[in-house]
């Protein structure tokens, strides 16, 4: 697979190039078009508990749709639902990345999809529990809401990032979480809430906006859901 990006930094999209046959795993309604012939099946990746674990605890769709392009090959454009840049990561099979929830956006049929336990998030009003665990090799593209920043940690160097603006990170660096200030009515005040300190080496994946506030500006306006 190869993949091509455009319109990025702002409204990025990727169109994915599969050869003869080839399949590719998307984000459950993030395809934007495809070339004639593609067909589509939606399934429950790594099987029914993986799948539920993956969409109650990480925040991603139950379902991941699978595009399996015919026998001359063809592609499919995949986009984000915030706007915002695009980043493409070559898993090379030995270093595997934490993404969190909502920046995954499509990945080669080669590479694995895990969700596993991102710390006591959900205890605080976080960004959610988990995160999905990517191992394996081959394109895997990750969304951000706003622009990109890469931090690269050198061995013995920290870090500290609020949750809302981290997009993903390499296994190779140690991470930990915690609350920026102590008891819970400074959090609120302070409007931070909860931090990762990370520790290299290795890199961490940013975004300069925070999904948290957009939703918190629709709610001050009057245009969040409404029940």
């Amino acid at each position: 697979m190869q993949v091509r990006t455009r319109h990025t930094p702002s409204f990025g999209v990727a169109r994915l190039v599969l050869a003869p046959g080839e399949p590719v795993q998307v984000e459950s309604g993030a395809m934007l078009a495809s070339s004639y012939g593609v067909t589509v099946e939606a399934r429950a990746q790594g099987g029914f508990l993986k799948s539920l674990a993956r969409a109650a605890l990480g925040g991603e769709s139950f379902f991941v749709s699978t595009f399996t392009a015919p026998q001359q090959g063809g592609w499919v454009d995949v986009a984000p639902n915030l706007p915002g840049d695009l980043n493409v990561l070559e898993l090379d099979g030995r270093v595997g990345w934490c993404v969190t929830k909502s920046s995954w956006l499509a990945s080669a049929s080669t590479v694995q999809l895990e969700t596993q336990w991102g710390g006591f998030k959900s205890l605080f009003g976080g960004e959610g529990g988990f995160m999905t665990h990517a191992v394996g090799q081959g394109p895997l593209v990750l969304s951000c809401y706003g622009a990109l920043d890469v931090v690269t940690l050198q061995p013995g160097e920290y870090v500290t990032i609020d949750t809302g603006h981290v997009v993903a990170y390499a296994d190779t660096v140690q991470s930990r979480l915690r609350q920026i200030s102590q008891g819970a009515v400074q959090s609120l005040k302070s409007g931070e809430g909860l931090v990762f300190d990370f520790a290299g080496p290795g890199q961490i994946l940013t975004q300069t906006r925070n999904p948290r506030g957009l939703i918190t500006w629709l709610q001050a306006n009057g245009l969040g859901a409404r029940s």
